[in-house]
Formats: C-alpha cells, structure tokens, sequence
C-alpha cells in the first residue's frame, strides 16, 4: 500500500514555477509600454509561467494608462499599483510586497529583454542551484548620439562569463532573477535610505548572509539611452546622487574618505589637461570627480541632490 502511494506521487506532475516580473517606473510611459510589449513576448519553453506587477512611484498615476491598455489585451496578468512617497527602495519594496510565485525577475522601464531573456535567467539558475543570476545590460540609442558620449562609453557595462560569482559592488537590479523567498515576509528587503546604489546595498547583505549569485551572459537587456542622458549637467548630477548615496555603504570609512580627499585633488588639476585630449576625456575624468565630491559632501552632512529622481 504505501509502494503504491509513493508510485502515485511520483506520476503526478510537477507543477510549473511561477517568476514575477517586477518593474518600478517613474514618468516614463512610452518607454514603460516598450517594455511591456517585449515582456509580453517571452518564450517561456513550458518550464515556467509568469505574470507581471508594476509599481508607478508617482502619486500622479502618470503610468496607469499605458498599463490599462496593455493589460487589457495581455494574455498574462498585470498587475498595478502606486507607491505615492518618490524612493527608489519604497518603489521595489512595494513591487515586493505585491509579488508572488518562486521567482521574482528585475527590470527597469527604461529597458527591455530579448524574447528568451526570462527562460535563459531561469534554466541558468537552476543549473548551477544558486540564489539568483544576473544579466548583461547593453546600452540601446533610438537616436544617433555625440561621437564623446559614445567614445567615453559612458553608458558601456562589462559583461561577465556565465557562471560568475557576482560581488555586490557590480550588483544591480537592472537585469536580475532571484528567489522569491530571499524577500519574502520583509516589509523592507530596500532600505530607503538608498536614493540610488539600493540595490548594492540589497546584494550586499544578501552575498554577507551566505547567498551566492552568479552571472549569465545569454540573458541580455537593453537600456534605452535618451537625449536628456547626454547632457552634461544630467550626467554630473547623476554622479553626485551615486557618490552622495556611496557614503552610506559599510566599507566608506576614514580610508575610503581618504581616498576619496585625494582622488578628487588629482582629478581637479588634471581637468586642463583632459579637456586638451577631447571631450569624452574631460567628462570622463569630471564624473568621475563628481561621484568622489558627492561622498565627501555627504560626509559632511551636505546632501549635494536633494530630489529623489535625477531627471533632467
């Protein structure tokens, strides 16, 4: 009798796993509708079902249209909701909250994945048993873009080879899948404090609790790079929010403060010389500056960007 039992359950079939895609968007819902549409197009091979959940961080509902027309001819479930306080980290904790299934996958709104982007996150994972894998994100011009912006590489990420140990510095949420459960039952897996680097901040305790990501470079996403992101002043502000934000890590202590005294002494006198060796050189070297004089404002107590959101 029991011979027969387990021989019962061991026929029946296993049910699918279950990913939410999760996607926190903030006044951008022509791109937002880009991505949705791609996401709408993922091969899932029959290993996994999916459904998706967008968390609008602008109290406006400025993404609810676009997320009403798609969902109304959406053969997958879309979910909407608002996270009405501006922070990135309330944003996903709210899509966190709102989640469900085994698996939650990461994107932004201003991206979007190739059709087998979801399936090659998801048989990476499980081939190597790990908490999470994380994706390329390659940059993507609707628009021809300045000859510096693009010789400065300044929107060029590395790709790492499948299989990688990822560190948390390199840590993003721009292309991820992880386990539901490394989030589950947290009313705060973000900690708002993060204006950006929040996500760093997530891997970070994560990688310090035991748990190991890795990288797949198959699973590639393209970030859409506007105009707005070539202007110079966006790209300095940008840069005073992530070095502002570098000053709550664990490891920004006297050495890292240090480092960062001298680094933006040197960069400062080498700024006439990097302008004589062009444009991308001198911007180059002023981002740079401008993420070390963004730690060193912070550490004094003087918030260099007092919006939540860098947008123009």
């Amino acid at each position: 009798m029991v011979t027969e039992d387990i021989c019962f359950l061991a026929s029946m079939p296993t049910l699918p796993k279950h990913i939410c895609v999760c996607v926190c968007t903030f006044r951008r819902p022509q791109l937002l509708g880009r991505l949705l549409k791609a996401l709408l197009e993922q091969d899932t091979k029959g290993l996994f079902t999916y459904s998706i959940i967008i968390v609008d961080n602008d109290y406006a509902r400025s993404a609810e249209v676009v997320v009403s027309e798609i969902a109304a001819i959406s053969p997958v479930h879309i979910g909407y909701c608002v996270e009405p306080q501006q922070n990135i980290a309330r944003a996903r904790n709210r899509a966190m909250a709102n989640s469900e299934g085994d698996f939650v996958a990461l994107i932004d709104d201003d991206e979007f994945p190739m059709s087998d982007w979801l399936v090659t996150l998801f048989r990476i994972c499980a081939e190597y048993e790990v908490d999470g894998v994380l994706g390329p994100v390659k940059s993507h011009f609707d628009e021809q873009p300045p000859k510096w912006v693009v010789r400065g590489g300044f929107y060029e990420r590395p790709i790492h080879p499948t299989g990688a140990l990822v560190t948390w510095q390199k840590a993003r949420t721009g292309n991820a899948l992880i386990k539901r459960g490394l989030v589950a039952g947290d009313p705060e897996p973000f900690r708002p404090a993060f204006r950006a680097g929040e996500d760093q901040d997530f891997f970070r305790r994560q990688i310090e609790n035991g748990r190991v990501f890795i990288w797949s470079a198959e699973a590639i996403v393209y970030e859409v790079i506007p105009p707005l992101r070539w202007q110079r002043s966006y790209m300095l502000r940008k840069a005073l929010l992530r070095g502002a934000t570098a000053s709550l890590q664990p490891d920004c202590g006297a050495i890292s403060i240090t480092k960062s005294v001298i680094a933006a002494t040197v960069y400062t006198a080498a700024l006439p010389v990097a302008l004589m060796l062009g444009q991308h050189r001198f911007m180059s070297l002023i981002v740079r500056l401008c993420d070390h004089l963004g730690k060193l404002l912070q550490f004094v107590g003087i918030n260099p960007i007092q919006a939540e959101y860098v947008t123009e």
